[in-house]
């Protein structure tokens, strides 16, 4: 009897356990390729210093995980040039010409020279255009941010330097009034879905990002 509830509680041990992902660990990239693409467009992003980073002067490209997610957790930092602007999407799907067509954005945002800084719902950490961040956590130009995103049971937290700053009902009438009066109300793509690809914005401008896992 206590060997079968031993072999139970193993088995169960073993359906639970999650590991991370590292779809960028500073030397290599694993998992990820440009939207709409079969491979990793390395004329657009480049690897400097444990960084994943756009290459200024080049026409920007997005980039997507290879695997749809739903229940997750993804972890990275970000930094960005002054009045940098660059976000990071989840649950996109590639039926659109844009990233963000159909994908929910966390914004990366420099909160003090940029102009989206003037409307609480478009800055740093906020889901763009339709959630504020609670506080401001962003750091100096310069310094990293570490973001956290947790989707869980449709529920969804968005995490900056420590804070839980952004924390949402998937599909309630909350986030459904929200889309209703924002930019995104004409685009029949956006947000009909709770599972997608994680993605990260590689055509405004110079950003670095490291630490990259799910």
């Amino acid at each position: 009897m206590l060997r079968s509830f031993l072999l139970i509680l193993l088995l169960v041990s073993c359906t639970n356990k999650t590991e991370w992902v590292m779809l960028f660990d500073g030397t290599k990239v694993n998992g990820l390729r440009g939207y709409k693409m079969d491979s990793f467009p390395w004329d657009s992003w480049a690897i400097k210093d444990g960084t994943l980073k756009t290459v200024p002067g080049k026409h920007g490209v997005d980039i997507v995980s290879d695997d749809i997610f739903k229940d997750f957790e993804l972890e990275l930092e970000w930094k960005l040039q002054t009045g940098g602007n660059s976000g990071i999407f989840y649950f996109a799907s590639e039926d659109g010409d844009y990233i963000w067509q159909s994908a929910p954005e966390m914004q990366v945002l420099d909160n003090v020279a940029h102009q989206d800084r003037l409307r609480k719902v478009t800055s740093a950490g906020a889901l763009y255009d339709l959630i504020a961040p609670a506080k401001e956590m962003v750091n100096p130009i310069g310094e990293f941010n570490k973001v956290r995103i947790l989707s869980k049971n449709n529920r969804i937290e968005h995490w900056l330097n420590g804070e839980k700053i952004v924390d949402y009902t998937i599909g309630g009438p909350t986030i459904k009034s929200l889309i209703a009066k924002s930019k995104f109300k004409d685009m029949p793509l956006f947000f009909k879905s709770s599972s997608g690809h994680i993605g990260l914005q590689g055509d405004h401008g110079e950003v670095w990002y490291k630490n990259i896992r799910v």
